[in-house]
Parts: structure tokens; sequence; C-alpha cells
């Protein structure tokens, strides 16, 4: 099936670990029942790639990302927390860790570990320290590790993007709910084809009433005519009447 067939009749969204789609795919299920919905984990390595291969029609993807013939829209910024043993000494703070208190120590790149929940679990061994986005440190969080947030650690970005030649209506109303427009923004596709429809039938509506119309005007001319006519009559005959008054009265 190609992909405009495909789009036209459901839509499919991919989204990196940490990001919680839900309130997004709830709107969509309540304004758009009739095209479904596929939503479903990807890694970070393959946020791409499921739109390239048309797994997707969109992906959340964590920033940077390579731009070339994709359309994105940046959303938010996540929190950097540093994960680390339970007995580590980041675990006696109270609020922020500072970058420069952890100099020295071994960080650990999660993509090397292969993929944070497994990195998360070589850091619970003792190998070293990881720094994450919080959203992701909640949600492989082990009883055996400590997550603090990290204060002058660079921050990471969630983004919504898809392929740029592929972008049609469906994918559009799926943006729009993903930039709060509401049920009935004129910014919406499914709001400007209702609006369309709605001026066909007023434009059909009105075309029947018209034609009538026209003959109603047309009958007033006449009716108007006719009374015209009438007053022309009853004068025509009372100066008729007065005219041949005088000529009967001379005879």
């Amino acid at each position: 099936m190609d992909q405009e067939h495909r789009t036209a009749r459901s839509l499919s969204v991919g989204f990196v670990p940490g990001v919680t789609p839900g309130k997004w795919t709830r709107r969509w299920e309540e304004r758009l029942p009739d095209i479904p919905l596929t939503v479903f984990q990807c890694t970070e390595a393959e946020q791409l790639q499921v739109l390239r291969d048309g797994r997707a029609d969109l992906s959340f993807v964590r920033l940077p990302v390579e731009r070339e013939g994709l359309s994105l829209i940046p959303l938010y910024k996540e929190l950097p927390v540093v994960v680390a043993p339970k007995e580590h000494d980041v675990a006696l703070y109270d609020d922020e860790v500072p970058l420069s208190e952890l100099a020295g120590e071994n960080f650990l790149d999660p993509e090397a570990m292969g993929g944070a929940k497994t990195g998360i679990e070589v850091v619970a061994s003792g190998a070293g320290v990881m720094i994450l986005p919080m959203s992701v440190a909640r949600l492989y969080n082990r009883k055996d590790v400590v997550y603090k947030p990290v204060a002058g650690a660079e921050q990471t970005q969630i983004g919504l993007a898809w392929l740029t030649e592929r972008t049609d209506e469906t994918i559009e109303e799926f943006i729009g709910i993903v930039r709060g427009r509401t049920a009935h923004s004129s910014r919406q596709p499914s709001v400007q084809q209702e609006q369309q429809k709605g001026g066909k039938r007023a434009g059909n509506d009105g075309a029947a009433p018209g034609r009538p119309g026209k003959g109603a005007a047309a009958k007033g001319g006449q009716g108007r005519g006719g009374a015209a006519s009438g007053k022309g009559k009853p004068g025509s005959s009372g100066r008729g009447a007065k005219g041949r008054g005088p000529r009967r009265g001379r005879r």
C-alpha cells in the first residue's frame, strides 16, 4: 500500500523513550475516531529511520538530528540528571549537583552501552555515572541507583519530525493537536473541510431559492405594471368620461 493511501486511512507515530504522547493520542481519538492511530516506541538510533522506511508518519525525536528532507517542530527541553550508584556521593545533595562536582567521574555513554536501560544497569554495577534526561532516568529507574538534576549540563530537547515530501492533511491534523489547536480551530484541516462543505451547501441551498426569487421579482414587476396599468385605466376612463361629458353638453 502506497504512503498516500495509507495516511489517508491511518496514522502511525513513533516516539523515543521518555516521551509520553498520551495526551495527544487521546485528543486524536476524541476528534478523529474514524482514522486509526498507531503509536509505538523506538530507540534514539532509529528515531529517523522509522520515518524513512515508512513505519511512522511522524516521530517524536530527541534533538539534535539530521534535518535534511525533514520538517521539525521543537517542543520542549528536558532536565538533565546524573544517574549514579545508590551509595554515590551525589545522593547527599538535596537539590542540584553542580557539574563541576562530577569532575573526574567515569561518564558512561548510553549509546555505547546499547541504550539508556542497559546503561543504567551498568551504572548500578559501579562502573561509572551517566547523564540522561530526567524522563528517561525515571522510565528506567532502579532501586540500586540514584539520580539528581545537574546544574550546568547541556539540556536535550524533544521535537516532532516528519518527512517534508509526505506532508498531507492527516499529518497536519496531528501537528495541530500537538501545537495545542482546539477542535474548532480554523487552522485544522478537518475544520477547513467542514467549512468548505458548509459553503458548498449554502451555495446549493441559495441557488434554488434564487430562481423563484427572480420569478417573484418578475411577478412583482408585473404586479407593479398591472397596478400602474390599473391606475392608468381608471385615469383614462375618468379623463375619457370628462371628455365625453362636455361634448354631450355642447350638443
